[in-house]
């Protein structure tokens, strides 16, 4: 009797849904899977590259700079792909425009020393 009974709960149910579910279609799963790595990695790194993009494109002279090799200085001059950075007094170098970490106004630097 126990094993006519344990072979009737063993049985997968009559005209139910399929095992697995949901996520047991392989094309739903890797469609989920893409559009979790766009929105965690893809959109992220689009929107930082827009932002550097508009950075480098609104330099003027006068900004104090930092490159991505560390140099801290002003710019002097802005060509269409360099720059001319003073890093100390009569120390002009020239770099590309892509190489500017971050950018710091004028007036950014006036504000802070003033308050």
């Amino acid at each position: 009797m126990t094993v006519s009974i344990l072979a009737i709960l063993a049985q997968a149910p009559a005209g139910g849904a399929a095992p697995g579910g949901l996520l047991g279609n392989p094309m739903v799963f890797m469609v989920l899977m893409f559009v979790m790595m766009y929105f965690l990695l893809i959109r992220p790194q689009r929107q930082r590259q827009k932002e550097q993009e508009k950075m480098i494109n609104s330099i003027k002279v006068g900004d104090h700079v930092i490159m991505t090799g560390g140099e801290h200085g002003i710019i002097t001059s802005v060509k269409d792909k360099t720059i001319m950075v003073k890093i100390a007094d009569n120390v002009k170098i020239e770099y590309e425009r892509a190489a500017v970490a971050s950018v710091s106004k004028k007036s950014d630097v006036v504000e802070a020393t003033t308050a």
